[in-house]
């Protein structure tokens, strides 16, 4: 008896404090009894919006509820609605049209509701949404807690950062929110969203930040905190709460197959968002830096060939004449490192910290450089609304190949090239600052087609040295073979230059 008595005490150990005791440590971090005080907190601040708009559309031959041909029938958004492509935005709309069902082609006034959500931030009446909530809106109307409705009006909105401020005029000081430190968030941190899901109205759900830095190509700004907390149409613009009532992030999209919640929600982080409505209201607009540079990622095979090590940083690829990064002497070919003291740990954080950074204001940016870290300085201009963000797409392998081309072989990279003539000009279209080498055929099999060139790209530089002939560019590879490293090209397409690491088959002795 005393033995099993001992060992049923040994077992007991183990599950409090040995090995198992994941068991009882699980259950005392599970999360909060309840989120009911929380809610209690922030409900009074949390706000519909219903915003109304006339349209008029005489599109033939179109289906009722569309405006033309579309692969997702279930979704009818207003044109040029954002992530319109990929992602459900939680607008709640009904027959866009504008067209009578009985008489397809003839035009008709149609009055369209919407619906989103905010939430107030100043008890003067100032309230935070998503720009697409209230685009295009002929009427804004806030519903709050107390079912209390208010006209709104714009104060300004970012299209950028799909943001919106609006004010209304309250009889007495409004409950409000205080912002939060998304960059203080981590992944698995409990938070709490609310907002106006379907037009219900002051819906509470909970859940975990589920990743942090999402890109999910809406803009030149992502960085999107991802959450499993079930969100839907009509969340938009809503807020996300951290376990202490402060904002750390407006609900702005999901990503849905169905439309509904899958646990895949984006929010905008405070720590953008509270920039941009701090200028929307003492400014009306946003004012943004400007350094005149287009970026790419480093890739793996891009950082090996320029001996940087891990991938990390934003790869300068060409840059804007007269723009504040031909002023600082930076060079295509950079890999910009830090700005301003802050860490580019990958490309597309840098259109952020550079939109950032207060205009008029010089700041250092390091960059590595032929092997080697420098620093230049960098006087940040204004960002203007003709002029490119940053951001370079990378571009897609596309495989091709042209009989008859003319020019040399290369064989190690499976291409033929030939010097730009006024001829090769004319048949591929090239602009006139064009220089180098014109790509007039690939093989389908080699190293070049593997990494994407096409025929008409020009190369201008190999491993960052200006290219001239053929020979030069047999050379450069038979040396990255030997050095075991992909050779770096820099490529012209259409005007457009970006950096290519072609990975290269072992050299045969």
């Amino acid at each position: 008896m005393a033995n099993h008595v001992r060992v049923s005490l040994l077992i007991l150990a183990m599950l409090w404090g040995g090995p198992f005791s994941w068991v009882s440590r699980a259950h005392a971090t599970s999360g909060p009894a309840s989120f009911a005080d929380l809610a209690d907190k922030v409900l009074p601040a949390v706000v519909n919006i219903s915003t109304s708009q006339t349209f008029a559309n005489t599109t033939p031959n179109a289906p009722s509820g569309h405006d033309g041909p579309s692969n997702e029938p279930d979704l009818q958004l207003p044109p040029g609605a954002p992530f319109d492509d990929l992602l459900r935005d939680f607008f709640g709309q009904r027959d866009f049209s504008g067209r009578h069902p009985s008489h397809p082609g003839s035009p008709r006034t149609h009055r369209a509701t919407s619906l989103g959500s905010g939430f107030v931030i100043d008890p003067t009446g100032y309230i935070v949404t998503n720009e697409h909530v209230i685009q295009n809106a002929d009427t804004i109307d806030v519903v709050f807690a107390n079912d209390v409705t208010l006209p709104a009006k714009i104060v300004g909105r970012d299209e950028k950062t799909d943001l919106a401020l609006l004010k209304v005029v309250p009889a007495k000081p409004l409950p409000f929110v205080p912002w939060g430190d998304s960059d203080k968030a981590r992944v698995g941190d409990w938070i709490v969203a609310v907002g106006n899901p379907f037009g219900l109205g002051g819906s509470v759900t909970a859940g975990i930040i589920s990743a942090r830095a999402r890109d999910i190509n809406s803009g030149p700004y992502d960085d999107y905190l991802q959450t499993d907390a079930p969100i839907n149409r009509g969340n938009s613009g809503g807020p996300m709460f951290n376990m202490d009532g402060e904002v750390v992030g407006v609900n702005s999209a999901i990503f849905s197959p169905s439309g509904g919640s899958i646990g895949i929600g984006f929010a905008i982080p405070s720590a953008l968002a509270k920039g941009v409505i701090a200028q929307l209201k003492d400014h009306g607009k946003t004012r943004r830096g400007w350094l005149g540079v287009h970026v790419q990622t480093v890739t793996p095979e891009i950082a090996d060939s320029l001996g940087l090590g891990k991938p990390h940083g934003a790869l300068v690829s060409s840059l804007t004449a007269g723009s504040p990064a031909t002023e600082a002497h930076l060079l295509a070919g950079d890999v910009i490192l830090t700005f301003d003291g802050k860490e580019v740990s990958e490309m597309h954080r840098l259109p952020r910290l550079v939109a950032e950074a207060p205009i008029g204001q010089t700041v250092p940016v390091v960059v590595w450089r032929r092997g080697k870290q420098v620093t230049v300085s960098a006087r940040i201009a204004e960002l203007k609304d003709d002029e490119s963000v940053l951001a370079t797409k990378d571009a897609g392998a596309e495989d091709s190949a042209s009989h008859g081309a003319t020019g040399e072989v290369v064989r190690d990279l499976g291409v033929t090239v030939a010097p730009v003539t006024a001829a090769l000009r004319r048949q591929y279209n090239l602009g006139q600052n064009a220089s180098g080498l014109v790509v007039t055929r690939v093989e389908s099999t080699g190293s070049a087609a593997q990494a994407g060139l096409q025929t008409g790209d020009v190369l201008s530089e190999v491993n960052q040295q200006e290219l001239h002939t053929a020979k030069d560019l047999t050379e450069e590879t038979r040396r990255a073979q030997k050095a075991d490293k992909p050779l770096l090209v820099l490529v012209d397409r259409a005007g457009d230059l970006r950096f290519v690491a072609i990975p290269l088959k072992e050299v045969k002795k």
